[in-house]
C-alpha cells in the first residue's frame, strides 16, 4: 500500500463517523464533479472549432443589469445587436445570457436547434403563477406538452374547434359595435376608451370557451364572498400579468434563492392564491351544471371527460390559461392596430375604401378576410412593431449546440428576442415607420400568419394564432367600416408600453363618429 494512501486511512480511522461520513460525502461530490466536467469536455469538443459568442462588457458582480435598468430590455437587446451583432452574451448577476436578434438566428434556435434548447426557465414570479410549468405556454417540450397541446386544439384553437365558436366570435363584434354606437350616440364629443370595452368582450368570448358561458358573478368563500365580473377579470387577466413580469432579484443570484425576498415573494403568492381561489369556483360551479347533465361545448366539460388523468390543479391551470391567453395578446395587437389608423386618416380611409369595394353595405366577416389584404397587412404591420410578446419566455440549453456558427455549451440561458427580429434594419425596411404597404408584396400570402416572429416559430408556434387573426382583423375591419376614428388631444405621443411587453401602458383614448 503507498505510503500517502495508508497516512490517509490512519487519518480517516481516528475521525468521528459523522466526519467521516462527510468527508465521504465530499469526495463522492468531487468525483462526479470531475466525470461531469470530463463528459463535457467530450460532448463539446465536435465545437470546439467554434468560436464563443460576443460578449457585451459588464460590470463586477452585477454585469449588465445596470444597462438594463429602463425596464424595457428589448429595446436595449435591440440596440446592442448594432454593436456586437445578431448573436451575443451578457450577464445578468451571476447568470450568463445568450441573446437572439434576427429572424435567422431565432429560427435556427427555434426550428433547427429545437431538440436541444426546449426547456424553459421560468422566473421565480413564472414558476408560481404557472404552478411549476403547468400550462401549454410555459412548459418543457415533453410528453405533457404535447398531451396538453392536442386537448387545446381538439377543443378550442384547432380548426374544428374555431368553426364551433364562431358563435361566439360574432357575437363579440356585435356587442362591441353596439356599445361603441351608444357612446357616439350619447357623448359624441367625449373619447371612448377601445380597451374598456374590446376587453371586456374578449373577456365573456374566453369565458365561453373555457366554461361555456360568460359569467355576471362568482360566490368565492376564501375571498369573502361574491365577486362581480370586473373584479374577476381583475383576478384571473390584469394581476397577472402584473405578476408574470413581476421581477424578483434573486433570479439574477441564484446562489442567494435562500435569502428571503417578502414584499415579491408575498405578492406573487397572493396573486396566486386569489387566481387558484376563483377558479376553483368557477369550475365547482360547472361540475353541478354538469352533474344535472347540462353540457356545454367548452374545454372545462372537454377536459373532466375526456383528460381524467389530470389533478384537478392541472385541470384549474389549463382552463385558466384559455381564458388569460385568449384576452391578453389580442388585446394588445388590436388596440395599437386602432391608435396607428386612428393617427393616420390616409392609412384609414384606404382600409375604409377596401372594406367599402368588397363589402357595400353588408358587414364585414371571418369568410372575407382573404379578399382584403390591406386589412391583413395593417394586422401584419402592427405585429411586427408592436409584438405582444417582445421577448419570448426564456429558453435553457440542455445538451451543448451550436446557433449562428458559435458554440452554446449546455447549462446555456436562451433569450429570442422578437422586438428585434421585427426591427431588423437588414430585413425591414425603415423598421420604425408603421407601414402596411410593406406586406402588399406579391411574396407574402395574405392569410400566412408567420411573415413576422411575433407568433415564434417551429414545434412551439403559438397555437391560438389563428384565433388572434380571426377576432383583431375581423374587430379592426368593422370598426373602421362602422366609424371614423381619431386620436384624443395629445392621446399621439401617449406611447408609453407596460415594461416587459409592448402593451400600451394607458388605454388608447379616441372620438369615434359614425359612418354615412
Amino acid at each position: 500500500m503507498p505510503a500517502a494512501t495508508a497516512h490517509i486511512l490512519e487519518s480517516v480511522q481516528g475521525m468521528p463517523l459523522a466526519t467521516t461520513a462527510a468527508l465521504g460525502c465530499l469526495s463522492l461530490l468531487l468525483l462526479l464533479s470531475v466525470r461531469r466536467y470530463v463528459f463535457a469536455i467530450k460532448a463539446g469538443s465536435r465545437y470546439s472549432t467554434l468560436p464563443r459568442v460576443p460578449v457585451v462588457p459588464g460590470v463586477p458582480i452585477i454585469g449588465n443589469l445596470l444597462q438594463l435598468k429602463e425596464k424595457m430590455p428589448y429595446k436595449a437587446f435591440t440596440t446592442w445587436a448594432k454593436t456586437y451583432g445578431p448573436i451575443y452574451s451578457i450577464r445578468t448577476g451571476t447568470s450568463t445570457l445568450v441573446v437572439l436578434n434576427s429572424t435567422h438566428v431565432a429560427k435556427e434556435a427555434m426550428v433547427t436547434r429545437f431538440s436541444s434548447i426546449s426547456t424553459r426557465k421560468l422566473s421565480n414570479a413564472l414558476t408560481v403563477l404557472t404552478s411549476n410549468k403547468c400550462m401549454v405556454a410555459m412548459s418543457d417540450y415533453n410528453n405533457f406538452h404535447k398531451m396538453v397541446k392536442q386537448h387545446v386544439l381538439a377543443n378550442v384553437l384547432g380548426t374544428n374547434a374555431q368553426k364551433q365558436h364562431r358563435c361566439h366570435r360574432d357575437t363579440l363584434g356585435e356587442n362591441i359595435s353596439k356599445r361603441l354606437g351608444a357612446h357616439v350616440k350619447d357623448f359624441p364629443d367625449e373619447a371612448v376608451s377601445f380597451r374598456e370595452i374590446f376587453q371586456s368582450e374578449l373577456f365573456g368570448t374566453a369565458l365561453k370557451e373555457a366554461l361555456g358561458k360568460d359569467i355576471d358573478w362568482v360566490y368565492v368563500e376564501e375571498l369573502g364572498g361574491k365577486l362581480s365580473r370586473e373584479k374577476i377579470l381583475k383576478i384571473l387577466v390584469i394581476d397577472m400579468m402584473e405578476g408574470a413580469i413581476e421581477v424578483d432579484w434573486r433570479d439574477f443570484f441564484p446562489y442567494l434563492k435562500w435569502l428571503p425576498n417578502k414584499t415579491v415573494q408575498n405578492k406573487v403568492q397572493n396573486m396566486s392564491y386569489r387566481r387558484k381561489a376563483v377558479m376553483n369556483a368557477l369550475i365547482t360551479d360547472q361540475k353541478k351544471r354538469i352533474a344535472l347533465g347540462q353540457k356545454l361545448n367548452c374545454y372545462v366539460d372537454y377536459l373532466l371527460s375526456k383528460a381524467k388523468a389530470f389533478t384537478e390543479e392541472q385541470i384549474n391551470m389549463l382552463v385558466w390559461e384559455v381564458i388569460i391567453e385568449s384576452t391578453d395578446t389580442t388585446l394588445a395587437a388590436a388596440e395599437w392596430a386602432m391608435y396607428e389608423l386612428a393617427k393616420d386618416p390616409k392609412r384609414q380611409n384606404r382600409l375604409y375604401h377596401e372594406i367599402e369595394s368588397l363589402c357595400g353595405s353588408e358587414k364585414v366577416t371571418e369568410d372575407r378576410l382573404s379578399q382584403l389584404p390591406y386589412l391583413m397587412a395593417v394586422f401584419h404591420e402592427t405585429l411586427r412593431k408592436h409584438c405582444p410578446i417582445p421577448v419570448i419566455p426564456l429558453r435553457y440549453a440542455h445538451e451543448d449546440t451550436q446557433i449562428g456558427g458559435y458554440y452554446i455549451p449546455a447549462g446555456t440561458t436562451i433569450a429570442i428576442n422578437i422586438y428585434g427580429c421585427n426591427m431588423d434594419e437588414k430585413q425591414w425596411e425603415s423598421p420604425e415607420e408603421w407601414k402596411p404597404e410593406r406586406f402588399l408584396d406579391k411574396k407574402y400570402d395574405p392569410m400566412d400568419l408567420h411573415k413576422t416572429m411575433s407568433f415564434g416559430a417551429g414545434k412551439r408556434v403559438c397555437a391560438g394564432s389563428f384565433q388572434a387573426m380571426l377576432i383583431a382583423c375581423t374587430t379592426i375591419g368593422r370598426l373602421i367600416q362602422e366609424f371614423q376614428w381619431r386620436l384624443k388631444e395629445g392621446e399621439e405621443e401617449n406611447v408609453a408600453t407596460l415594461w416587459l411587453t409592448t402593451h400600451k401602458l394607458q388605454p388608447m383614448l379616441a372620438i369615434l363618429k359614425r359612418r354615412n
